[in-house]
């Protein structure tokens, strides 16, 4: 065999399998996790997770449909979405995925996500829930 065909399927082999260089962005439970150890607050989320309870209203000021979602198999956030802005989401059920787009607030049990509609004045990030397919603003 040719040396140069070995050199270069040596060359092939070595190459194979490595990661390019450039950087990939976090994903969301990474950043997720990051704010939660350093109580990081106030900043927009995207990710999902799956429905691990299912909470009474909060009726106290603007009315909000609360659930929490485990979105690692560390780290659960509370879903705090105002139902005065935007419509409930129906049919929610346990061990279901939801998705979201809101903002973070740090508590120490995991986080809040809020801000998950639409703002009527349209000074703050549109935000959403998404389940079954059907959008939430």
């Amino acid at each position: 065999m040719d040396n140069s065909i070995v050199l270069l399927a040596a060359v092939l082999i070595a190459g194979f399998g490595q990661q390019p260089e450039t950087p990939v962005a976090p994903d969301f439970v990474t950043v997720l996790q990051d704010a939660y150890d350093n109580q990081k607050s106030d900043f927009q989320i995207q990710g999902e997770g799956e429905v691990v309870r299912i909470l009474s209203d909060d009726l106290e000021g603007s009315r909000h449909q609360r659930f929490i979602l485990q979105v690692s198999p560390i780290q659960t956030i509370l879903i705090a979405h105002n139902i005065d802005l935007a419509e409930r989401v129906s049919g929610l059920e346990l061990n279901s995925t939801v998705e979201f787009y809101g903002e973070y607030e740090w508590n120490d049990l995991g986080g809040v996500v809020h801000w998950t509609h639409h703002d009527p004045d349209g000074s703050h990030d549109d935000g959403w829930l998404k389940y079954k397919g059907i959008v939430y603003q």
